[in-house]
């Protein structure tokens, strides 16, 4: 690179061609440019000296504390690495160790669940709700649809501290408990819009109570799909009993162990998120009004959740995992 910068100015280019056709910063072909002149080609080889202290970690060093981190085990039996842990270990300081994680990616303190399912019809599983996100049926609506059992209703033992410049928001770290209650959740995949009910319980009586409800929202002349994991209420003989009085409902199951395929899963997450953690209530009561407010709310201007894994990008992503489950063993 020096040396190009040296022919392309004999050549008679100016700077801002030479930065151009270099992609080199002018300060750069300034400095080359004055180094030669002043010591000739010679002033192009060696770097001169820099300021500050020179480096106390060399690539060997960092390597073998990646290494150790992700292969070894901790001095003192424990399950992970801290910085300090292996600062001692090395050797350096914990924020050198701290330094080298981030560049390398390396969070030894995260840990992440997962679950490959097993669910020997997990492809033709895969491949029908998939389809109903990015390809639904021609005049039909398509729902998903599940339980949020046990929402316990919540009330913090003192008042908390409101948020202000440089501190958070407080609460207490115990509770009163008041009771529970299950939310069913039915979200129009295309709309974004919820439909819900709130029951004390999650038994079939209550499933069936509330696919009525979903079923008799939706406009004559089309077609119900809905979405559902594998909960056993899902599956009783009163339940067939009802899609046989409701032909146009249609029932697709999420492969076992593999909730996540349901996009209703995404509301609830985000129902925890922004309403329930925090709220603090004396009665099942005050709790499921403030479900019903969040909804109502959300349903004046609703976002659908759009799909964007396809088929084939999940299949190889179980690939890779029940490959990586087998090397294991």
């Amino acid at each position: 690179e020096r040396a190009r910068i040296v022919l392309a100015s004999a050549d008679g280019q100016g700077g801002d061609a030479i930065c151009a056709r270099l992609g080199v910063s002018r300060p750069t072909v300034r400095r080359w440019l004055d180094r030669y002149d002043a010591e000739g080609a010679a002033g192009l080889v060696a770097d001169r000296p820099r300021a500050g202290r020179p480096k106390q970690i060399t690539p060997a060093m960092e390597a073998a504390i990646i290494e150790a981190t992700l292969h070894t085990p901790p001095p003192d039996h424990g399950t992970h690495w801290s910085t300090r842990l292996m600062a001692a270990q090395a050797g350096v300081h914990q924020t050198t160790v701290a330094r080298i994680w981030r560049a390398h990616g390396v969070k030894p303190h995260l840990m992440e669940t997962f679950k490959v399912s097993t669910d020997p019809k997990f492809v033709a599983k895969l491949r029908d709700v998939v389809g109903l996100y990015v390809d639904p049926p021609k005049r039909a609506v398509v729902f998903s649809v599940d339980e949020k059992s046990q929402i316990q209703a919540l009330n913090r033992t003192q008042p908390g501290l409101p948020m202000k410049k440089g501190r958070a928001g407080t609460m207490t770290h115990d509770y009163e408990r008041h009771g529970t209650t299950t939310l069913f959740a039915a979200l129009d995949v295309a709309t974004g819009r919820i439909e819900h009910a709130c029951h004390p319980r999650h038994r079939r009586d209550e499933f069936v109570r509330f696919m009525t409800q979903v079923e008799r929202k939706v406009p004559k002349g089309l077609s119900v799909h809905v979405i559902l994991d594998n909960y056993a209420t899902h599956k009783t003989p009163e339940v067939d009993a009802w899609l046989r009085r409701h032909p146009r409902v249609h029932f697709h199951f999420t492969p076992t162990s593999a909730s996540w395929l349901n996009l209703v899963e995404r509301f609830f997450s985000e129902l925890t998120t922004r309403q329930l953690r925090r709220l603090a209530v004396t009665s099942v009561r005050e709790l499921e009004q403030a479900i019903r407010d969040y909804i109502a709310q959300r349903n004046t201007d609703p976002t659908p959740f759009t799909w964007t894994a396809s088929v084939r990008a999940i299949l190889a992503k179980v690939k890779k995992a029940n490959d990586t489950l087998a090397s294991l063993h």
